[in-house]
């Protein structure tokens, strides 16, 4: 059985070579079963079980501890495992650090969206957050999109923004710190959010034509980042149909309100992947909805093994 730490599954899973294989293998036939979600102490808290296989190849069983109130001891809220078995036989193959994997492969499929639906001559770049997929959202779309120059980055303590921004001037990006969110939004070209925000910091009336947005940090029906009212001005594509019309945060909330229909998803990464994006109008908005399903570390996981044999 291997162990896969972090450090080595970062370096097993680089974000051209992560990206490059979502593209080439979303649109296979694979095994995603809904998500299980346990409370195993009564007060809130959650375990969730990702299950996901290919036959006769990797099956991967995902699992995610949130427990909110460790932020009062000064403990993660969070933690993961991914274990690896065999499809064919059930053996053990492998055991991985399931946080480093989530955040790269929720930063790469999110990246592969913005190749796949931005203006091909997009400059700017926002990063709307300064936790943990931050750092990664802006690598990550960095690699998928060539063209970004410039990476701005906001968050609700400018001081953390200003940190992020500093390690990523350390890796030779042009990166600086917005200290407007609106005037930001009207100037970027690609936005990516990856907040906890339970109301919408991101006004509809802020998003200028030709805007690509990736929202990632709403993954359930009460959060959202985007105000709901953007979505009828966009064209709306989700990681995942299914899961974006149920936890989508502004997805969500816009159906129930009676904005857009459920319809009004154009397609999910695996349709696009398989079927190519849809023409696309200079003024287009876009919105890229991530709520993570578990093909996606499937896929990661395979990357990873074959790079370290």
């Amino acid at each position: 059985m291997r162990v896969i730490d972090g450090p080595t599954l970062q370096r097993l899973t680089p974000y051209p070579a992560l990206i490059a294989a979502l593209r080439d293998r979303l649109a296979e036939k694979l095994a995603s079963p809904p998500r299980l979600i346990l409370d195993p102490t009564g007060q809130g808290d959650a375990l969730l079980l990702m299950p996901a296989w290919r036959e006769s190849g990797l099956m991967v069983v995902k699992l995610v501890t949130v427990y909110p109130r460790n932020a009062e001891a000064g403990r993660p809220a969070l933690d993961a495992s991914v274990t690896v078995f065999d499809q064919r036989d059930g053996r053990l193959r492998a055991i991985l650090d399931g946080v480093v994997l989530t955040v790269r492969r929720t930063a790469a499929a999110s990246a592969l969206g913005a190749a796949l639906l931005a203006r091909p001559d997009c400059a700017t770049l926002l990063v709307i957050g300064t936790g943990a997929l931050a750092p990664a959202l802006a690598r990550a779309h960095l690699a998928a999109q060539p063209t970004l120059k410039r990476v701005l980055v906001w968050g609700r303590t400018p001081a953390k923004a200003e940190l992020l921004a500093a390690g990523l001037r350390a890796e030779g990006i042009d990166a600086a710190t917005a200290p407007d969110l609106d005037a930001a939004i009207a100037e970027a070209d690609t936005i990516v959010a990856a907040t906890t925000a339970a109301a919408p910091i991101i006004p509809a009336d802020a998003v200028r034509s030709g805007t690509h947005l990736s929202l990632v940090g709403a993954f359930t029906p009460a959060m959202a980042e985007a105000e709901p009212a953007l979505m009828p001005r966009a064209r709306v594509f989700a990681d995942d149909r299914a899961s974006a019309l149920v936890k989508g945060g502004e997805v969500a909330q816009a159906i129930k309100a009676g904005l857009i229909g459920e319809q009004a998803i154009v397609a999910d990464l695996a349709e696009l992947v398989r079927d190519g994006p849809p023409p696309r109008r200079p003024d287009d908005i876009t919105v890229f909805k991530s709520v993570g399903f578990a093909a996606l570390d499937l896929i990661a996981v395979e990357l990873a093994m074959t790079t370290s044999t």
